[in-house]
């Protein structure tokens, strides 16, 4: 019997394990007896597809079952690729399998001539066609609008095309199989179901490129948090003074307070500090203590080491302390920070030493403070919750951050800055606003400040249009209202200025306070919820107008 060219050998197997024919190379001694082997039978029955190699050649063999026995198939190399696939996959059939009835990539193959050999069970179905129908047939008889018969004289591959087929739009892809620079035939894949499922897939990707770019530039505007003075915006005589302490006080040694109301940007100034100071070229490390939980507060400050507590890291873990080696440690909102740790933060600010929990060894840390807080920090170490030693250690130089209220005049520069950041991380044009709103945000109380508008300023843009910010894009001022005083004789047959009215509600309020607070200024400003600097001023003008 003749032999086919590609089969090396074929041996049949009966159902008794005995060999009964043998072709080929089949007729080697040595493969005779690994086709009575029970155990290579086995497990070449359960892989019905691996490799054999014999006399430096390598083979690929193929089990079949039959209904008398099995078929034992030999075939000659096709190539290193596919004999390591067979070889180091024991379930390689079970691929192949998968690829030739795949539902979703139906495949047509055809040969040299262009003339079918193989449709993929699905594409059978699809073409009303029965198994093994459309093999032999020129392939632009049995499937309309093909150009595979193209590609197989061209020998180019055809990759993305639209076919239409029993008027339905599906995209291709047509590729020649060469051997030795000839071709065999080729290949035709669905790819996608038609062009709207490609259209699908193009939007999700354009959809994730528009999230990658809006995470590139949040993480751009991240990082300009390390800039120094040109980050704090305005132009008042109160940022003028403020940024002229930041410039004194930035290159010395000592450690440094920022102290003001909750969105005033006093992190904004601990970043001026440390870039203007000679350590600029170390890290800077913020530790947030009201965030911090509070069995965790000396781990994250101090480091631990290894097996200190469950869950602890093997090799254990630097504090912040030793991060921010030769750099800058920033405490924000120290005031919330627990006694306890106080005063293992006083020894560390004391001896500048560190002990990592679970530890017995000491560790030398240079850093430079600066610490944050918008609570009185006197009045807690009255009352107990701060310790007065911690407070002089921390607080040789007190930077007092005003409030927005108190510089107005920044609103404009302020909201310029806000709807320029807000517009480059989203990628869109920068937005106007219109006079009347800006007027009206200048008139606002702010308890919030700096945060409170930058939060604002995006809802605005939110329910804008995204060219103009107009005053029915703000939100409603809350009313409170006041019991105004009676009108003074003096001015009882007239109206009053507006501002002369609320200069005398001020007034009262102020009175109030300090009544309430047993004349301690620094207690009824907090109860005010404004600055010292501004109850001293205010109480300057009081004064003024008795005299």
């Amino acid at each position: 019997m003749q032999i086919p060219q590609r089969i090396a050998g074929a041996a049949f197997i009966r159902k008794d394990a005995q060999v009964a024919l043998t072709f080929g190379i089949a007729n080697d001694a040595r493969i005779k007896a690994l086709a009575s082997d029970i155990s290579w039978l086995s497990e070449l029955r359960s892989r019905r597809l691996s490799t054999l190699t014999l006399d430096r050649k390598s083979y690929a063999v193929l089990l079949a079952p039959t209904d008398d026995g099995e078929l034992l198939v030999i075939s000659h190399s096709t190539g290193d690729p596919l004999l390591h696939f067979i070889g180091s996959v024991d379930f390689a059939w079970d691929i192949i399998q998968y690829l030739l009835t795949d539902p979703h990539d139906a495949m047509t193959i055809v040969d040299e001539k262009a003339r079918l050999v193989y449709i993929s069970p699905i594409h059978e179905a699809f073409f009303g066609l029965k198994l093994g129908e459309g093999n032999g047939r020129p392939v632009e008889e049995v499937i309309e609008n093909t150009r595979l018969h193209e590609v197989v004289s061209s020998g180019k591959a055809d990759i993305g095309a639209i076919q239409r087929m029993r008027d339905a739009e599906r995209v291709v892809s047509r590729v020649p199989i060469k051997r030795d620079g000839r071709v065999l035939g080729a290949i035709g894949r669905v790819m996608f179901k038609g062009p709207k499922q490609l259209e699908a897939l193009s939007r999700r990707i354009l959809d994730l490129e528009g999230q990658l770019e809006f995470y590139k530039r949040e993480t751009e505007t991240l990082r300009a948090r390390d800039y120094g003075l040109e980050a704090i915006i305005g132009r008042s005589s109160a940022v003028q003074r403020l940024r002229a302490q930041i410039v004194k006080v930035a290159a010395l040694e000592i450690p440094v307070l920022i102290r003001g109301e909750s969105g005033t940007g006093k992190e904004l100034v601990a970043h001026a500090l440390h870039q203007l100071s000679p350590r600029r070229e170390r890290a800077m490390i913020n530790v947030n203590a009201a965030a911090l939980p509070p069995n965790l507060v000396e781990s994250e400050l101090f480091g631990y080491e290894a097996g200190a507590f469950t869950g602890a890291d093997k090799k254990g873990r630097k504090g912040k302390f030793e991060q921010a080696e030769g750099g800058t440690i920033f405490l924000d909102e120290i005031g919330d920070m627990p006694l306890d740790v106080q005063a293992k933060l006083l020894r560390v600010l004391q001896d500048r030493i560190v002990e990592r929990v679970g530890g017995d060894r000491s560790r030398a840390v240079d850093f430079r403070l600066v610490s944050a807080t918008n609570k009185d920090l006197q009045s807690m170490v009255e009352g107990g919750q701060f310790r007065l030693d911690l407070f002089y250690r921390i607080s040789p130089i007190v930077i007092e951050l005003p409030a927005l209220r108190e510089r107005l005049d920044d609103i404009p520069l302020l909201v310029a800055k806000f709807l320029g950041d807000f517009a480059y991380r989203h990628a869109r044009p920068v937005p106007s606003i219109t006079a009347e709103a800006l007027a009206q945000l200048a008139e606002r109380p702010w308890p919030g400040n700096i945060r409170q508008l930058q939060h604002e300023l995006e809802r605005a843009l939110v329910f804008s249009d995204g060219v103009m910010i107009g005053i029915e894009d703000l939100s409603e001022v809350p009313k409170r209202t006041y019991a105004l005083p009676e009108p003074s004789s003096g001015l009882a047959d007239g109206p009053r200025e507006l501002k002369h009215v609320i200069s005398e509600i001020q007034n009262e309020q102020i009175r109030e306070a300090i009544a309430a607070s047993g004349g301690n200024k620094k207690k009824a400003a907090a109860n005010l919820g404004i600055s010292r600097s501004f109850l001293y001023k205010r109480l300057a003008e009081i004064e003024g107008q008795k005299v």
